[in-house]
């Protein structure tokens, strides 16, 4: 049987599913690699694995797609890992850099710039003093590892999943499991299954990860994150999406 090809994100959120992936015998029928989620949506753009984890933002980039799981990387309220930082008010920003590795959450900016701040400051794509930047109108986009612990460096932080929430009253779904062919009703069932595992077990994988100074892990993994993929979860999925899709249209 030909392994399934699957591209996973490579950040803490995802050690949950990691964990099942590895712990079960789906490991087996698989190809893994391990991405930045920018690179996640691209391979599966490129149909270079069949499976992805991929950034909600980049099925609009999909000719054919579907949501292959029960599970995703979401949020109700703030999810502490998804950031505009900035020292001034958001009222008062002129740029904002774009987060490199990042497609959803640079397009949730975008989205929660235009329609919830109602604001136009100038979008940075691929700053070379990316986060370093001196100007103190000047903020930044930024995701995953790389922000934790980081809210008391700046004098605003905007979770950009808690101002969703504030502007549309729903939760929000960062990744999401997709795949760009059909996929065995077999596989699925049994990948599901081993995505619940590593959630039923993140008390034991959080003994082997690494704690981060002046980051609340546990709380992090157990509680701002919600992994579910729920009927408001999916409302939401579809309510970016055609935000988004009015962005590139205009």
């Amino acid at each position: 049987m030909k392994k399934i090809r699957i591209s996973a994100v490579s950040y803490t959120n995802t050690k949950p599913f990691l964990y099942g992936i590895q712990n079960s015998a789906i490991q087996d029928q698989i190809e893994l690699s391990v991405d930045i989620p920018a690179d996640c949506a691209q391979k599966l753009i490129d149909d270079k694995v069949d499976i992805g984890l991929i950034p909600v933002a980049a099925i609009l980039s999909l000719p054919q797609w579907n949501i292959l799981s029960d599970y995703c990387i979401g949020a109700v309220g703030a999810v502490n890992s998804v950031f505009i930082f900035s020292n001034c008010n958001i009222s008062e920003v002129k740029h904002v850099q774009l987060d490199p590795q990042s497609r959803s959450s640079n397009n949730l900016a975008r989205v929660l710039l235009k329609n919830y701040w109602k604001l136009q400051p100038e979008l940075v794509a691929d700053a070379k003093d990316y986060g370093q930047s001196a100007d103190l109108q000047t903020a930044y986009v930024q995701i995953g590892d790389r922000t934790f612990g980081k809210k008391a460096e700046y004098r605003f932080a905007y979770d950009l999943s808690e101002e969703w929430q504030k502007y549309t009253g729903l939760p929000f779904v960062f990744a999401a499991w997709i795949a760009n062919k059909t996929i065995p009703r077999e596989f699925v069932d049994q990948f599901n299954i081993a995505l619940k595992y590593g959630l039923d077990h993140r008390p034991e994988l959080l003994k082997e990860l690494q704690e981060h100074p002046n980051f609340d892990l546990q709380d992090y993994l157990m509680h701002k994150l919600d992994f579910d993929l729920t009927d408001k979860k999916r409302e939401a999925l579809q309510l970016f999406l055609t935000k988004v899709k009015e962005l590139q249209d205009q």
